[in-house]
């Protein structure tokens, strides 16, 4: 088949995966569309947990001062006894931030704050999402994907190059592919919905009887709104009253309490919880992300988080593909994403077991700060006397000082799109230079210096040693001063040879040619 492709990638859903997925692809210059069924935006607060590992993400593409601004932290959770005391402790251990992970306390956003802010950066970049518009049926081979597009301009017939399933748990990009979608219905029912209320402060994550499932009932502030998040579990089968009415009913029913009144409902919905995960997240040209390959419970902020840092996995991937990369760069992204999502499944069914007992305390185990890919294919520790941090880690951040005496961050050498190699205590860069790959020497008289010691901290380089940190922020190889032969294998792996020069897409290649 002609491969006239009308955009090298085809991104189907536009919730948080599906944007992050976008706005790293727009700033890589790699073509796309992003369509979703629905007509608008989701109105929804549903994944209101930003975790520090997608603050640090989120930092990279440019919006975390956005998000912070009209998001906020988690409040105290306030407990409430029958007889209408209470007693008030942190839902979030304190942590203190430190140089090498300044991110360091979840944040509360809605779901639709977080997901406006992407859509303005995307915007940026000059694209936008395409409401009303889905996919209704996909075909591949060899070179591509020939997809079907329907929306109420009637069917649209498209070739791209690859297509994303970024489509919810209910994807048709999954059961188009036949991919199986193992797990368990987890036999829980519960209520969320986003009310506007009199009767409680917004100082406080209200609960009501926290160790009884027939009972329990939380309403939690959200931050930069008016609103609050109702969460209760509910009995599996029979109709749910969602309207202010019902809603109100509920509340004095588990309360006792005829002072709060649900004013109005912006948005609601009961579901059933499931743990489940895609048999596989790769069909040749077609890809699953976020809800599409996997579901679980919404206890511990997880969900958003993992489908976000899904899709921070695939976008460099299929830039550098689309740019020259070997086509097997590209299944390193099951390889490294699934795991990830089973060990997911399992922390969120732990924590919904520990919330039945009404135990909400979260701490380190939900940052997503030490989560990795040490196993992958992707991860090469050149010395076999490894020690401290190891390929596959996230790569720690560091105050550091610039030759012209600036101060800067480790996170600063890293944004953008490239690849960074950090040499230490070297008098020349141990590779040529090349396009797509920053370059960095650190130690007296060089590039920056390692005023604090927290470099030589967190990398425990000796001299001569060497960390490459790839584009998602991940140690992909480490190594010492005599070992820059796998180096260079390395990066000839990955699309990096010296002496390659890639474009993005054939205006480049155009814009190029006018210059000559």
């Amino acid at each position: 088949m002609k491969n006239d492709f009308a955009v090298q990638v085809l991104i189907c859903g536009a919730g948080a995966a599906g944007l992050t997925l976008a706005i790293d692809l727009a700033r890589r210059g790699i073509s796309f569309r992003l369509i979703e069924k629905m007509e608008g935006p989701f109105q929804g607060s549903r994944g209101k947990g930003i975790q520090p590992r997608t603050q640090e993400v989120f930092e990279d593409l440019g919006i975390i001062n956005r998000i912070v601004a009209v998001g906020g932290l988690y409040p105290p959770q306030r407990e409430y006894r029958d007889d209408g005391s209470f007693t008030e402790s942190p839902v979030i251990e304190h942590a203190d931030s430190t140089p090498s992970e300044p991110c360091h306390i979840p944040l509360l956003v809605p779901q639709f704050l977080t997901e406006r802010v992407m859509r303005e950066r995307l915007l940026e970049w000059g694209h936008v999402v395409e409401f009303g518009c889905e996919l209704i049926g996909l075909a591949q081979d060899d070179d591509g994907v020939t997809a079907t597009l329907g929306s109420q301009a009637g069917e649209q017939v498209i070739r791209v190059r690859y297509l994303v399933g970024a489509d919810g748990g209910r994807s048709f990009v999954r059961h188009a592919l036949g991919i199986g979608f193992p797990g368990k219905t987890l036999g829980i029912r519960a209520v969320v919905a986003d009310v506007a209320l009199t009767g409680l402060g917004r100082d406080a994550w209200h609960r009501f009887n926290g160790g009884s499932m027939d009972r329990q009932m939380s309403l939690c502030p959200l931050a930069g709104t008016d609103l609050f998040q109702l969460q209760a579990p509910v009995p599996l089968d029979g109709d749910i009253d969602l309207s202010a009415e019902g809603l109100c009913a509920m509340v004095a029913g588990r309360t006792g309490r005829d002072d709060i009144r649900i004013e109005s409902v912006s948005w609601a919905s009961a579901f059933n919880m499931n743990a489940r995960l895609a048999d596989r997240y790769r069909v040749g040209s077609v890809f699953l992300v976020g809800d599409a390959a996997h579901v679980h419970p919404p206890t511990g902020g997880q969900g958003l988080n993992t489908s976000v840092q899904d899709a921070y996995n695939l976008g460099w991937k299929l830039a550098a593909v689309c740019t020259g990369a070997p086509d097997a760069l590209l299944d390193s992204y099951e390889e490294e994403r699934r795991p990830i999502a089973a060990d997911v499944l399992g922390l969120a069914s732990r924590l919904l077991d520990a919330a039945r007992q009404g135990v909400m305390r979260r701490g380190r185990e939900v940052h997503q700060l030490d989560l990795g890919y040490p196993g992958s294919s992707l991860a090469m520790h050149a010395s076999e006397d490894a020690r401290g941090l190891l390929a596959g880690d996230r790569a720690p951040d560091a105050p550091i000082l610039g030759a012209a005496g600036q101060p800067t961050r480790l996170f600063d050498l890293f944004k953008g799109t490239q690849w960074t190699l950090l040499a230490y205590a070297v008098d020349d860069k141990p590779v040529l230079p090349r396009a797509g790959l920053h370059i960095h020497k650190l130690g007296a008289l060089a590039d920056y210096t390692d005023e604090g010691g927290h470099f030589r901290d967190a990398y425990d380089l000796t001299d001569g040693g060497w960390v490459l940190v790839r584009p998602d922020g991940y140690v992909g190889a480490i190594g010492a001063s005599g070992e820059i032969g796998a180096l260079e294998n390395y990066l000839r792996k990955v699309g990096l040879a010296v002496g390659e020069h890639r474009h993005a897409c054939p205006s480049a290649d155009l814009a190029m040619s006018l210059t000559k």
